[in-house]
C-alpha cells in the first residue's frame, strides 16, 4: 500500500481525536484544512489497521463542517440532488467524472478488491451522504465534485465567526486545563 510520503503530526491526530471524540483509524494525512488551521478532511486507507475494507477515502471531521452538513441533509437535499442527476445529464457526466477520481485518488492508496469500483456517497447515480461529497471537493478543489462544490457553498463559512481552534480555547477551564 502506498502512504503519504510526509508522516501524520501527532498534534494533527489529536486535533482530529478532539474533533471526533475517537482516535482516528487508517489515516494516510491530512486532505484538507479548515482557514482555522485544524484539519477537516483526512484521507484515509481503503483498508483500515484491523483489516476491514474502507471506502470512505475522504473523510470529514470538522465538528462544526458536519453539523452544518447533516443540518443540509435533514432538509432533503439529497433527494433533491439525486433527482437532479436523473434530470441532467451534463451534471450526471460530471458526477460520474467525480467518482472516477475519487476511486484514482483511492487507487493511489492501494487497491482492495472488497470494495473495487465502489466510491463513496452514492457516486456516482445517486446521492446518498453529503459529508463525503463535500469532503471530497475540500480535498481535490473546486470542479471536480459539482454536487461536493453544491454542498459546500450551501454551508458557506462553517468556521466563521469564531474559528474551531478559538472555540475551543475559549470553552477551556479559567487555569488553561
Amino acid at each position: 500500500m502506498t502512504t503519504s510520503p510526509h508522516p501524520v503530526a501527532a498534534s494533527d491526530l489529536e486535533a482530529v481525536e478532539r474533533q471526533l471524540g475517537r482516535r482516528p483509524r487508517g489515516v494516510a494525512h491530512v486532505a484538507h484544512r479548515c482557514p482555522c488551521g485544524e484539519p477537516d478532511v483526512l484521507r484515509t486507507a481503503p483498508r483500515l489497521p484491523d483489516g476491514a475494507p474502507f471506502p470512505t477515502t475522504f473523510y470529514a471531521t470538522c465538528p462544526r463542517l458536519t453539523g452544518a452538513i447533516s443540518t443540509l441533509e435533514t432538509q432533503g437535499v439529497m433527494r433533491e440532488m439525486s433527482a437532479r442527476l436523473e434530470r441532467d445529464p451534463e451534471l450526471a457526466a460530471a458526477y460520474a467524472r467525480a467518482h472516477e477520481h475519487y476511486l484514482a485518488s483511492r487507487g493511489e492508496l492501494g487497491h482492495v478488491e472488497e470494495i473495487a469500483g465502489v466510491s463513496a456517497g452514492g457516486m456516482p447515480t445517486r446521492v446518498k451522504c453529503l459529508h463525503v461529497l463535500a469532503a471530497h471537493s475540500l480535498a481535490a478543489g473546486p470542479g471536480v465534485n459539482p454536487l461536493g462544490d453544491e454542498v459546500l457553498a450551501s454551508v458557506g463559512q462553517w468556521w466563521s465567526p469564531t474559528s474551531c481552534a478559538e472555540a475551543r480555547a475559549e470553552t477551556r477551564a479559567p487555569d488553561g486545563g
